[in-house]
C-alpha cells in the first residue's frame, strides 16, 4: 500500500469525516499538502497514454491542478465523508471520477429535500458554483499554455539537450494540456447533466423557479463557449442550449369537470 493511499485513508479518521471541505468545496488548509492534486496529471497522462514528466511542478502549474479539481469533481461528492480521500486521487484508483449524467438528476430527484424548492435551490447552487469557478481556473490555463510555448522555444537554445531534457519537457506540456482538455470535457457533461436535470425537475416538481435555473444554465454555457482554449474532438463539443429544450415542455392544463 502506497505511502499516499495511507495518507488519505487515515485523514478522515484522524481528524473528522465530515469536516473535510471549508468554504466553497475547497480542502481545509489544515489537511493539503503541496501536491494534493498533482496526480490529476499523472493520471490523464497515463490514461492518454502519455509518459509522465518528472519535472518539478512551477507555482502556475501547482495552481492550475488545484483550480481544476473542483471542476471535476461530481458536485454531490463534495462535503461528503469521503471527499479528502477524493482530494488525494485514491478514490480515482478504482474508477473516479466518471461524471455520469443521468445520476446527478437520480441523486437529486430522489435524495432527501424538504421542499421542491431546495431541489431547485442545490441544482441552481451547483450551476452558479461552476460559473464562479471558471474565470479562476482558465486564467490559469491561459497563463500555464502560454508558458508551455515559451519553453518549448526555450529548448533552441539550449546547448546539446538531452533526450532526457527533451523528453520530460514534452510530457510536462502534453499533462499541461491533458489537465486543460479534462476540464473542457468535464465542464460540458456538467452542463448536460445540469439540463437533464432540470428537465426531469420541471416535469416532476414545476416551479417559478425553473426560470432561473435556466438563466443559470444559460450562463454557465456562454463561459464554457468563451473558454476553450484547446478544441480537439478528445474534450468534447461545445454544449448544446439547455433553455429551449426545458421552455418547450408546456405548462399543465387544467381540467375542469362541468
Amino acid at each position: 500500500m502506497s505511502p499516499r493511499l495511507v495518507r488519505a485513508l487515515a485523514l478522515p479518521l484522524l481528524l473528522g469525516a465530515c469536516a473535510g471541505n471549508g468554504d466553497f468545496g475547497r480542502l481545509k488548509p489544515e489537511l493539503v499538502s503541496d501536491d494534493v492534486h498533482g496526480w490529476i496529471a499523472r493520471d490523464a497522462a497515463r490514461a492518454a497514454g502519455v509518459p509522465v514528466s518528472h519535472f518539478p511542478l512551477t507555482e502556475p502549474e501547482k495552481l492550475l491542478r488545484d483550480l481544476a479539481y473542483p471542476l471535476i469533481e461530481p458536485p454531490f461528492d463534495r462535503a461528503r465523508w469521503y471527499a479528502i480521500i477524493n482530494e488525494y486521487g485514491v478514490s480515482h484508483y478504482f474508477g473516479w471520477p466518471k461524471f455520469a449524467i443521468e445520476g446527478y438528476s437520480e441523486r437529486l430527484l430522489h435524495g432527501h429535500y424538504r421542499s421542491a424548492t431546495a431541489r431547485y435551490n442545490r441544482l441552481n447552487t451547483d450551476i452558479r458554483n461552476d460559473v464562479a469557478r471558471i474565470p479562476d481556473f482558465f486564467a490559469t490555463a491561459r497563463t500555464v499554455l502560454d508558458l508551455d510555448n515559451k519553453r518549448t522555444q526555450s529548448i533552441a537554445y539550449v546547448s546539446a539537450p538531452t533526450p532526457k531534457l527533451l523528453g520530460n519537457a514534452a510530457a510536462r506540456n502534453a499533462e499541461n494540456e491533458l489537465v486543460v482538455g479534462w476540464v473542457e470535457l468535464a465542464l460540458v457533461q456538467r452542463s448536460d447533466a445540469y439540463c437533464f436535470a432540470l428537465q426531469r425537475l420541471v416535469v416532476a416538481t414545476p416551479s417559478p423557479m425553473a426560470i432561473e435555473v435556466e438563466r443559470s444554465l444559460t450562463l454557465l454555457n456562454t463561459r464554457i463557449a468563451e473558454n476553450r482554449p484547446i478544441v480537439a474532438a478528445q474534450f468534447g463539443p461545445p454544449p448544446a442550449g439547455c433553455g429551449q429544450q426545458v421552455a418547450a415542455i408546456p405548462p399543465p392544463v387544467a381540467i375542469v369537470s362541468k
